[in-house]
């Protein structure tokens, strides 16, 4: 065990990370109702950027998301195929998934919550919120918040990826070699003052083992018209059709033969109306369609089969005020949810949040904020959701921040209604609930970026599947009450300008997660999620740019799991870039490490991937 950390660290003296505050203060978070910037927030928050997206070893937003300090991409299959999202020790149905503010919710399953229709090109950001955030955004943000921000380019501009890829193993059923490969396009135009995007992707391949291949198509398109000062409307709309084995995904190892085609459709519109420079009110209308089809026996259909259709329906207004010392943001948002499956039957059910938040800038030193959201479901009554937040500058590099916060959790119908031979649900499920203080420390200049922080989270009424023996299906209950306290640490270093070493540009980051757990619930029952979560996460790395061409990129990983064996990765990427094209080689788990992140799914050992990137923009 000691000899596995100490080569875990040590592996991750040569590898790249997520970019630190820094580079990224004038970024603006894209909340519900209160834009600020990156400096200003006293929430612990992480920015992917573009040019970090570009630079890492990945083709979708699950690998992507596994680099961020914290996040817990805990996938069945690889290259975006289907994974879970933790925050924290969470499970993967408390953390909210939006795109550009619009929610992601399932009421199915949290499953789903990554079935994300953009292609990783058409990405600007990824903002990722560590704790509660229900007073901002509602019910589900329990344990975090992941927003994902489309690019709106400034000029006419066309872009194309492609990649292909092998472990060089075969499978031993067939004789192939297992392979994977891809391509991406988009282009983007202006109107006068009309921006639009149109996004295509597709990646498929013939898997790692047998019955993993997977076949994903996605189609994304976003405009931005401005009719004139006060007056603007945003538009998207994206479609993802994704078929995959699913070997050992949900009932092994009698789902060897499974398969599973999953069809997502998202849109939204929203009119953005500033009558004067300090007011914005902005309505906004949504809609979330999600089929899943799963089929236990691919060759005997008839054995078990379930179909699921959900439909999210969504209308919200946004408002903010700029006063004299602060900003005031006042909303109210309606939800409506409803299913028809196979298995869970026909179910809706409906959500309406009233909300306020108020900021406050006492000087340039100390600023403060406080939120509440009122919340009623129509299956669960009322709640409140409060926050508060505060910031303070001990000296132009050092500030202190705090916040104290709650949230919670829907059962989804899954939870509720499954039948299955290894899964049933429970009707009598109750929501969760979460408590939550965090306080930290952040050190901030060009070369140097610090920053730790303490938390802890009080969760009731915590659903977890479990049973009493082996042999028993799984079953949810609120049986248990968790704390969870964690220590969370970044730093990023730009060695390269600290020694004034020209034409070479080099930063090492790193960050590390602690994470303790305190179950409340009767030993003699196993649990399925509650004892999964992380102890340790430790990501350090070395990115470099030589001669404004050459890029190294190595990441290391290392993940100790409660009730699991710890176990270490190595990602790289070299690169050639021009100005208009770039070509690159992956190598994905160097050390062919053997892992498993969710039950009992191996994932692959060393794939080594070739790509080529162009970018062509006007005037």
């Amino acid at each position: 065990m000691k000899k596995q950390i100490i080569a875990g660290f040590a592996a991750m003296l040569v590898s790249p990370c997520i970019k630190a505050q820094t580079a990224l203060d004038s970024v603006i978070v894209r909340e519900n109702r209160i834009a600020t910037t990156v400096a200003k927030q006293n929430r612990n928050i992480q920015i992917i950027d573009n040019a970090q997206i570009k630079s890492l070893p990945v083709r979708s937003v699950n690998e992507l998301l596994a680099y961020a300090a914290g996040v817990d991409m805990r996938q069945r299959g690889p290259f975006g195929t289907q994974g879970d999202i933790s925050i924290d020790g969470s499970t993967f149905d408390q953390v909210l998934v939006l795109i550009n503010g619009v929610k992601m919710s399932d009421p199915q399953t949290g499953h789903h919550a990554l079935n994300i229709p953009i292609p990783i090109s058409a990405i600007d950001h990824i903002e990722i919120v560590r704790g509660p955030a229900a007073s901002k955004y509602g019910v589900n943000a329990l344990a975090g918040v992941i927003n994902i921000v489309t690019r709106i380019p400034q000029k006419d501009e066309v872009s194309a990826q492609a990649y292909a890829g092998s472990s060089f193993k075969t499978d031993t059923a067939t004789g192939d070699t297992y392979y994977n490969w891809g391509v991406q396009a988009s282009g983007a135009w202006h109107i006068k003052k009309q921006a639009h995007v149109l996004s295509v992707a597709n990646d498929r391949g013939n898997g790692y083992r047998y019955n993993t291949d997977y076949n994903a198509y996605r189609l994304f398109y976003q405009n931005n018209i401005v009719l004139n000062e006060k007056n603007s409307i945003d538009a998207t709309g994206g479609y993802i059709y994704n078929t995959f084995g699913a070997n050992a995904y949900y009932a092994a190892p009698g789902d060897i033969n499974s398969t599973e085609t999953v069809k997502t459709a998202v849109g939204s519109l929203a009119y953005t109306y500033k009558p004067t420079q300090k007011l914005t009110i902005t309505p906004r209308a949504s809609y979330r369609y999600n089929s899943d089809d799963y089929i236990y026996i691919k060759q005997k259909p008839a054995v078990y089969h379930n179909f699921h259709e959900t439909n999210v329906w969504t209308g919200e207004i946004q408002s903010s005020l700029k006063l004299k010392n602060g900003v005031a943001g006042l909303g109210v948002e309606y939800r409506s949810d409803d299913i028809r499956s196979t298995n869970l039957g026909k179910r809706d059910r409906s959500n309406t949040g009233i909300y306020a938040e108020y900021k406050h800038t006492f000087s340039e030193k100390l600023n403060a904020g406080v939120g509440l959201y009122a919340n009623y479901n129509s299956d669960y009554g009322w709640q409140l959701f409060p926050g508060l937040d505060a910031g303070y500058k001990l000296s132009k590099n050092v500030k202190l921040f705090a916040t104290a916060a709650a949230g919670q959790r829907l059962p989804t119908y899954t939870d509720l209604f499954y039948k299955g031979p290894a899964n049933i649900g429970n009707a009598d499920l109750q929501s969760e609930y979460a408590q939550y203080a965090e306080a930290g420390v952040q050190y901030n200049t060009p070369l140097l970026f610090v920053q730790g922080a303490y938390f802890y989270r009080h969760i009731t009424d915590f659903i977890d599947w479990i049973r009493a023996t082996e042999a028993d299906p799984w079953q949810p209950r609120n049986f248990q009450n968790i704390n969870t306290t964690g220590v969370t640490l970044q730093a990023r270093y730009q060695w390269s300008k600290a020694l004034n070493l020209s034409g070479f540009n080099s930063s090492v980051n790193a960050s590390y997660t602690y994470l303790e757990p305190t179950i409340e619930a009767p030993a003699n029952e196993i649990s399925k999620y509650a004892i999964e979560a992380l102890r340790h996460q430790a990501i350090v790395g070395l990115q470099n740019v030589i001669a404004e061409h050459f890029v190294v990129n190595l990441t290391g990983r290392y993940l100790y799991r409660i009730n699991a064996n710890d176990y270490t990765l190595l990602d790289a990427r070299v690169a050639y870039r021009a100005a208009k094209w770039e070509v690159y080689a992956d190598v994905n788990n160097i050390l062919d490490t053997q892992y498993k992140e969710l039950g009992t799914v191996p994932l692959p050992g060393r794939w080594m991937i070739l790509g080529a990137r162009m970018n062509l923009t006007g005037k």
